[in-house]
């Protein structure tokens, strides 16, 4: 055996983490119990919310609101249904007024107002039977939740001569919350057996399939118990939550698979066990190690948004990609440490095959890998050329996009209080739930309000004015737009209500206030933001290969990569089409926040299989210095891989976007479109295509870089792998002349 595998040579990281193999193994047991203990119910203390920016003028309006009129602010809308009686009718009256009253008394509920009280034709259906008793319920989101829990089974039903049916916002959010959990448990009720029999088929050992689902479990588990602890000090989406099992699966199973694999390849070469995890964390897991590092600063780049929604998956995200990386890093190893040659154990495809080999589908299909990239850097310029086109052209439809807000249009059109939204949408005068308000704030004289008011109804776009209402020092009036309620004539209202002088401070919010807030504050932190990303990308891409022109090679790909997303986003979700199939009802703009999500998750995961790729091209490269042959090399060892941890990836992310609430099933969806399209297009085509083109001018630094690289720069080999240095691989040369010989068939 060669010395790079005798045990003596082992490194410090490699002694540490099979010393005591079993006792890491049962640490990290009680640890994950532990884990499962702090994080139980983190889903009941998370929010629905958080598409606002906190420090915008419409949310400190809404506060004040809040505070000064709560009637101003309703989030429990009671809709009454007289049936075939008109609402008017004095049994139907007298029962409402019951309900109204009832309602009034009720702890936490403040601000009770109705149709028979104020007679307001906003609050009573164009057909006179219907009508709407408004309230709201005190409190942050938990505590209103839980009130409505309580009392919303005494009000629903039937309730004498009338139907009572239970909405609004915080009716809404509640259902979505709810929703969201019932989803995620029957994703990873699909996505767990599938998943276990994709990476049978992939290993071949049963035994070798379940490393990686540990893995991922040990992510999730942790990570549920990482959001559980931030939920005391911050407000966390209960969307989180699907990346973190998504995540948590994808990339465990993305790391182990690479690790085992290598592993695997070392016993077979004739490393004794624990030489064999040495080389093995010297090589893949250096480069899990990268990956890590690329997918984290990706999801990191999302807390420089204000809005809770996008910061919540910056947490969830990082602690999952860490806790992943780190299970792989450290129990992985210590559980093959204990299995040894037996984590080929239980090769379910000999009953199959007679051949009973050790490595698995993926492992096997080196040569056809081989063949292809040939073929591919062959007829490079074609290659480039179409493939870029091709990806340009799915990317179009993205320059139609159009940006609004989530309403309850997310849920499922049965969920009750969709229901009660979609009648008042439908049935109501004027745009229910879509109005501004506009607060006066300061000492005023009746005669300025007046003037205020006159001044806004001549304002383009206003439907109606209403008001003011007047408190202490404060004052506000509904302003009621023209068109659609999150428009572009709405939000330019909105700019108009703001360029208002007046004798006093005003403020303006609202639904099309809060949209313009929350695209100005993308559009402020969006260049920090993709800044972050492509500066560390670039560094840690350097740091891995050498080159300055991989790097900004591997940026231009990746963001390729994800054009057919983005371009399906619009066509589907915005524009309807497939709406039927995947029933969902379009709304005909794209939530403002989810773009911005989906860039980072889909940057981070095509850089995870980009890492992998480059790690092994740049290995052959250092051992032979042949360019071609190093570009075919890597996808031989890693194309199979990489195209079995995007489909397995995408599967998961499919068992997401089977939800039934509209953004989950676009991020779920779209992410495993982007996964798979950089896995079986970019990696495949464009990258070998690319790297022809651009011949040995592909590894140029200058020399300064190159010191520094030399110095403080990571590779995936410090030496030939095991298979080369023990004739399992041909040489540098007679890999040159088998594909030449290829190229020639």
């Amino acid at each position: 055996m060669s010395e790079v595998n005798s045990p003596e040579k082992a490194g410090g990281w490699t002694r540490f983490v099979t010393a005591r193999p079993r006792l890491a193994l049962l640490a990290a047991l009680v640890i994950t119990a532990l884990a499962v203990f702090a994080g139980s119910g983190v889903a009941d203390r998370m929010s629905s919310g958080g598409w606002e920016a906190p420090d915008a003028e419409s949310t400190y309006t809404t506060q004040v609101l809040e505070r000064e009129f709560p009637g101003s602010q309703p989030n429990l809308l009671l809709l009454v249904d007289g049936g075939s009686a008109s609402v008017d009718d004095p049994a139907v009256a007298a029962e409402a007024a019951r309900l109204t009253e009832r309602l009034s008394a009720e702890p936490g509920v403040v601000g009770v107002g109705s149709y028979w009280r104020t007679k307001s034709p906003a609050l009573r259906s164009e057909d006179g039977h219907e009508a709407i008793v408004a309230a709201r319920i005190a409190g942050d989101e938990k505590a209103a939740g839980e009130i409505l829990d309580r009392m919303a089974p005494a009000y629903k039903g039937r309730q004498g001569p009338v139907e009572v049916s239970v909405g609004g916002p915080l009716a809404v959010r509640h259902e979505m919350q709810t929703t969201i959990q019932e989803d995620l448990l029957r994703a990873e009720l699909i996505a767990l057996p599938v998943t276990l029999v994709l990476l049978v088929v992939v290993f071949g050992s049963a035994v070798a399939a379940l490393l990686p689902l540990g893995v991922g479990i040990v992510a999730i588990l942790g990570t549920n118990a990482v959001l559980r602890g931030l939920t005391e000090f911050t407000d966390v989406s209960v969307f989180a939550q699907n990346l973190t099992t998504a995540l948590g699966l994808g990339l465990a199973i993305d790391y182990a698979l690479f690790i085992v694999r290598r592993f695997r390849e070392e016993l077979a070469a004739g490393a004794e066990t624990r030489a064999a995890i040495g080389t093995t964390l010297r090589t893949a897991g250096r480069t899990v190690l990268f990956s890590a590092l690329t997918v984290a600063v990706s999801l990191a780049a999302m807390l420089v948004f204000p809005q809770y929604f996008l910061r919540s998956f910056a947490y969830a995200g990082i602690a999952v990609v860490l806790l992943a990386a780190a299970a792989a890093l450290i129990l992985l190893p210590a559980a093959l440490m204990v299995l040894g040659p037996r984590v080929n154990s239980l090769d379910l495809r000999r009953l199959l095959s007679r051949r009973g080999k050790a490595s698995g589908a993926a492992e096997g299909s080196g040569k056809g890998w081989a063949r292809f990239s040939v073929l591919v850097m062959r007829r490079a310029p074609v290659f480039a050329v179409l493939t870029t086109v091709g990806l340009v052209l799915l990317g179009l439809p993205f320059l139609g996009v159009k940006f609004g807000t989530a309403d309850d249009r997310q849920l499922p059109a049965t969920a009750e209080s969709r229901v009660v939204q979609d009648h008042i949408r439908d049935g109501f005068p004027g745009s229910p739930g879509g109005g501004l308000e506009v607060l006066a704030e300061g000492k005023a004289s009746p005669a300025q309000y007046a003037d205020f008011r006159d001044r806004i109804a001549a304002l383009p776009g206003v439907e109606r004015v209403e008001g003011p209402v007047t408190g202490d020092g404060f004052a506000y009036y509904d302003v009621l737009p023209e068109g659609e309620s999150v428009g572009q004539g709405a939000q330019d209202l909105v700019r108009g209500l703001r360029a208002e002088s007046a004798p006093f401070d005003t403020s303006v919010t609202g639904t099309a206030a809060v949209l313009v807030d929350s695209k100005d504050a993308i559009a402020d932190r969006l260049p920090w933001a993709v800044g972050i990303i492509v500066v560390v990308t670039l560094l840690l891409v350097f740091l891995l290969t050498g080159s300055v022109l991989i790097p900004l090679q591997a940026v231009v790909l990746n963001a390729l990569s994800l054009t057919a997303m983005f371009g399906a986003v619009v066509w589907v979700f915005q524009d309807g089409n497939l709406s039927g199939l995947l029933s969902f009802t379009s709304t005909g703009d794209i939530e403002t926040t989810l773009p911005v999500l989906m860039f980072c998750v889909a940057f981070g995961l095509s850089m995870d299989y980009g890492v992998f790729l480059l790690s092994r091209i740049k290995e052959e490269y250092d051992r032979t210095g042949d360019h071609e042959h190093s570009v075919t090399f890597g996808l031989r060892h890693t194309g199979g891989l990489i195209t079995a941890a995007a489909v397995i990836l995408a599967v998961v992310m499919v068992a997401i976007g089977t939800s039934r609430v509209t953004n989950t099933k676009m991020l779920g969806l779209g992410i495993a479109l982007a996964v798979l399209m950089d896995a079986m297009v970019v990696r495949s085509l464009l990258v070998p295509a690319v790297m022809k083109l651009m011949g040995r001018v592909t590894w140029w630094a200058p020399a300064p870089l190159r010191a520094f690289h030399h110095r403080f720069g990571l590779s995936e080999g410090e030496s030939a792998p095991a298979g080369d240095r023990d004739g399992e691989e041909m040489s540098g040369a007679e890999d040159r002349g088998r594909d030449k010989i290829t190229a020639g068939a």
